[in-house]
């Protein structure tokens, strides 16, 4: 007796699909459902060397910018390499092994590590997102260019992100991938003439 074949009509998504990122303008990020996503990324500030009282207003500032947007979402992602992973498994190996030689050669691995996790400590991305869906009765530019000064005029230095960032920023929130330079519209655009990519 032949077993039916279960035929399902439901279409595979895209992986643009599954993240619902449609396309990435020069301003924004366009979803599925025409919203979209404008960031800002904030200069994080050295609070090691900031009195009390300064920190106080930037957090007070940071708290106004946040009452200000309703449709504001803040995001912190790690723009580093995060090497736990291969700490723990140069620990292992250097209690399971026994040549010393070998014992001091792992210890300089595991010191070389931390060395760079303290020389990136403070590498982290921030940024503020800004959702603006598409029955908002007013120019995107002009929104933008509304929310960049409000932000501006709480003392905080904010740039809006280009389509460059906001490509890395993908790649680090989803893959942590943190050491591409550059980031291709398509794969495999690095090996065609310039000519085709300008047609595109």
């Amino acid at each position: 007796m032949k077993k039916k074949k279960n035929k399902s009509n439901k279409k595979l998504k895209s992986t643009r699909e599954l993240i619902n990122a449609k396309t990435i303008s020069n301003d924004s990020l366009k979803l599925f459902n025409d919203d979209e996503i404008v960031f800002f990324v904030i200069q994080p500030q050295n609070l090691s060397v900031m009195s009390q009282e300064n920190i106080g207003a930037k957090i007070f500032s940071l708290t106004n910018v946040l009452k200000g947007l309703a449709d504001m979402e803040m995001i912190c992602l790690n723009s580093r390499d995060n090497f736990e992973d291969n700490k723990l498994f140069i620990k292992k190996r250097i209690s399971e092994e026994t040549d010393e030689v070998i014992i001091n050669l792992l210890k300089k691995d595991l010191y070389h590590l931390d060395q760079i996790q303290t020389q990136t400590a403070t590498s982290r991305l921030f940024l503020l997102a800004v959702r603006i869906k598409p029955n908002d009765q007013v120019e995107t530019v002009a929104l933008i260019h509304r929310i960049e000064k409000l932000i501006k005029l709480q003392n905080l230095q904010v740039e809006k992100a280009n389509k460059e960032q906001i490509k890395n920023m993908l790649a680090v929130y989803f893959e942590q991938n943190v050491t591409s330079d550059q980031f291709e519209d398509y794969e495999g655009m690095r090996w065609y003439p310039n000519d085709i990519e300008e047609s595109i």
